[in-house]
């Protein structure tokens, strides 16, 4: 905001951060559950291992909350004042 970025270009920035950490956490996660899943089959009750709408459904909750986590503090950088940010630093 100190050096002229517009509110919406701080709030676009930061949310993009935060949803490409939360898109590389969803893959890692469902390959790493897939590949787990084969070894607890016998835990899951009514559920394949590789069973699709069950990870589509996790990893689609699982991104609107990371959404939701990273609009927070976004939010509160595209509202910072510039001269406040400038005195900080």
């Amino acid at each position: 905001m100190a050096l002229g970025a517009q509110p919406a270009a701080v709030l676009r920035s930061t949310l993009g951060q935060g949803a490409r950490l939360a898109v590389i956490g969803l893959v890692v996660g469902v390959v790493c559950s897939m590949v787990l899943s084969r070894f607890v089959a016998s835990l899951l009750y009514g559920v394949s291992p590789g069973d699709v709408p069950t990870y589509a459904a996790v990893a689609a909750l699982l991104g609107g909350v990371a959404l939701i986590a990273a609009y927070a503090p976004a939010h509160r950088a595209s509202r910072v004042d510039p001269m406040v940010a400038l005195r900080y630093d």
